[in-house]
């Protein structure tokens, strides 16, 4: 290996790290609010890249569908449980946040879709019907259990992570797509051509860690999150609903595993089933942060990222193994170093 080789192979490690850091990131949020350790992130960011390689190809993606559907299971149970806790007056809320909202949502990318838009309305019509998909799952599958243990919250997150992948397969076919680049700039750095898609797959992993730093630090939403991840039963007892906290969690985590789906796109071809390695290396990541650190689960994934492009120069065939590997010597590290307490038992 020379060290142009070298300097290649990091170049597109970091570009593919930085989309595994905003995976971690938005895992690490969903889980430090709802203590939900969210497997299928990656299958939302692989519906992404389906849904706007539909929208490329001048097709109204199976997106608009998945939404429907979710929309319409979500205002049955929600109306459900207002009924069963004589809270009818809320009734016109849930109907327009559940059912109207979502279908709004949808009707207007497909009106949209009837215009034939340029690529950047396109990137935003595949944003909005992909982010309201982890809050309305969030509705169906895990408020219900929101009380449930960790392991109770994992096992029902894996078994949504096949669920979703059955429907990927209906949804979007079993073909394997790759958009257009965003850019067809490049430069040189440092003797080494970068590609402008590297550049942006970098800068908006940048842009996105800051304004995520900004709203938690000068948002009063922002802060009612932090509180909702420190203490839960504190911050009700403040007024704070852990409900909706966990519903401003998946938005935002939806939101950017979409922006992943769409930088990922044009870099590699993304099947239905392609999330679940995307959303498993990127936990990978998040593990080096403890779950619990934003810029330690962005650092572990740009080190996931690189470490991945290295393997993948020595052994192709075993890069997944190497990288998969690394949890190991994690989490030996993390539980050696960690403070252990017997578990307080609830009467």
């Amino acid at each position: 290996m020379t060290s142009d080789i070298a300097a290649i192979l990091a170049i597109d490690g970091i570009a593919t790290g930085a989309v595994y850091a905003l995976v971690a990131i938005g895992t690490v949020l969903i889980f430090t609010v709802t203590r939900v350790i969210f497997i299928p992130f990656g299958d939302i960011a692989a519906f992404t890249a389906l849904t706007l390689a539909a929208l490329d190809a001048k097709r109204f993606p199976g997106t608009g569908a998945l939404v429907v559907i979710l929309a319409c299971l979500a205002t049955m149970i929600e109306i459900i449980s207002l009924v069963r806790a004589g809270e009818t007056r809320l009734l016109p809320r849930a109907l327009f946040f559940y059912l109207a909202l979502p279908v709004a949502v949808v009707g207007l990318a497909w009106l949209t879709m009837r215009a034939d838009p340029p690529l950047a309305v396109r990137l935003v019509l595949a944003l909005m019907l992909i982010t309201p998909i982890a809050p309305l799952l969030d509705r169906i599958v895990f408020r219900p259990i929101a009380d449930g243990t960790v392991l109770l919250l994992l096992t029902v997150s894996v078994a949504l992570h096949f669920a979703l992948v059955g429907l990927g397969l209906l949804f979007f076919g079993p073909e394997g797509v790759r958009t257009e680049p965003l850019t067809s700039l490049s430069t040189e750095l440092a003797g080494v051509l970068v590609s402008g898609q590297t550049m942006l797959i970098v800068i908006a992993a940048l842009v996105f860690s800051g304004l995520l730093f900004l709203f938690f630090d000068f948002t009063l939403v922002g802060k009612s999150l932090r509180a909702t991840a420190v203490n839960r039963t504190g911050s009700r007892l403040m007024g704070i609903r852990p409900a909706r906290a966990g519903t401003i969690a998946y938005l935002l985590g939806s939101l950017m595993a979409g922006v992943s789906g769409i930088l990922i796109a044009p870099v590699n071809t993304v099947f239905y089933d392609s999330g679940f390695l995307i959303g498993l290396k990127a936990f990978v990541g998040a593990i080096v942060g403890g779950m619990t650190s934003y810029p330690g689960a962005a650092i572990g994934a740009v080190g996931v990222g690189i470490l991945e492009s290295f393997a993948s120069f020595e052994s192709s065939a075993l890069k997944d193994v190497i990288v998969f590997s690394l949890l190991i010597p994690i989490l030996i590290w993390r539980s050696l170093a960690s403070l252990h307490s017997e578990e307080e038992i609830e009467e």
